[in-house]
């Protein structure tokens, strides 16, 4: 309540409240008149609290999306507030002339500012020495013209997502073209203008310097706020992949390390088990009339299967398992004594 007072305060001292002649007004703003002074309507200053609400959070939350709002005041009076006030929120504005278009045909409106950038370059890396004085004056000078027009969008690569208007009625074109598009509209709206025809409407003096002012510093300070707690998001979700990406590489290390010590592990064991298949297979090989090997054992090492004779036993030296040929055909049979 109390944030509510002062601002009522500060709207009341800069003369937003203040409306045109009463011979001037349009109808549709009668919700918005609280009262007629001297031939002059005066605004009602609790639907302009309401409205520069309503339009701040609504502009906030597209700050905090990640699009542009193009500022839009041609009006003498605010020219110099409204493009510093969008300097100082980075984003884009018009403050000379509405090129027909600007929205609408913003392609070709691109291709002008990638022009007008181009001999920005070319002046600045000397590019420009070669020619001859009267073209470097003739490109300077074009360039200085399109900047005038075109510098606030510089920087702009596609349409914004919302506009900004001082006085609808002295920026109608920009209106028409933004309605046509479907781009969110917010303006300061005088006695004077339809409120209906924007989306978001701030009932208030836009011919006073002082209310222009504060109104517009409002609505960047609901701005910059929108961009700080973006700012803030993505460095929290920066932070929580490094710490993710950490935790899998740390993941990654420990894995490689047990698949290491599994399969030196697994090199002993297999070495360990061929030994020991070999010494126990070859055990029956030697007997009493038999060959000098008995069928190959289902190890497959060498020697193993008929290890016990001087010699492996037949075809069950080679490596094979259950596939070997027996050993003991291959023997002479001993010689029989009379």
């Amino acid at each position: 309540m109390e944030d509510n007072k002062t601002l009522h305060q500060q709207l009341l001292e800069a003369g937003v409240h203040f409306g045109h002649l009463k011979k001037k007004w349009n109808p549709k703003m009668l919700p918005y008149i609280f009262a007629e002074k001297n031939g002059i309507h005066i605004i009602d200053l609790n639907k302009t609290i309401d409205g520069l609400d309503e339009a701040a959070a609504a502009l906030k939350s597209i700050a905090k999306s990640g699009k542009k709002i193009m500022f839009v005041a041609t009006k003498k009076q605010a020219k110099e507030i409204v493009a510093e006030a969008a300097a100082r929120a980075n984003m884009p504005f018009v403050t000379e002339r509405w090129l027909g278009g600007m929205l609408t045909n913003f392609q070709t409106i691109r291709k002008s500012v990638k022009k007008m950038l181009s001999i920005e370059k070319m002046l600045q890396d000397g590019t420009m020495d070669s020619v001859t004085k009267k073209e470097r004056l003739t490109l300077t000078r074009s360039k200085e013209k399109m900047e005038k027009v075109l510098g606030g969008i510089s920087q702009m690569g596609r349409t914004p997502a919302a506009l900004f208007m001082v006085d609808i009625s002295h920026e109608h074109i920009a209106l028409a073209e933004a309605k046509r598009l479907g781009i969110a509209t917010f303006a300061m709206v005088d006695t004077n203008s339809d409120p209906t025809k924007v989306d978001f409407a701030i009932p208030a003096n836009d011919d006073a310097t002082k209310s222009i002012a504060i109104i517009t510093q409002y609505l960047t300070a609901a701005i910059l706020e929108g961009l700080q707690e973006r700012a803030q998001v993505k460095e929290t979700e920066e932070e929580s992949n490094d710490d993710a990406s950490e935790n899998q590489s740390r993941g990654l290390d420990i894995t490689e390390e047990d698949g290491e010590g599994g399969r030196r592990g697994g090199r002993g064991r297999g070495r360990g088990t061929g030994a020991g298949a070999g010494a126990g297979a070859g055990a029956p090989g030697r007997g009493p009339g038999g060959g000098r090997g008995s069928a190959g054992g289902p190890g497959g090492s060498r020697g193993g299967a008929g290890g016990g004779g001087s010699r492996p036993g037949g075809g069950g030296s080679r490596p094979g398992g259950p596939g070997a040929r027996p050993g003991g055909g291959g023997s002479r049979p001993a010689p029989t004594r009379h």
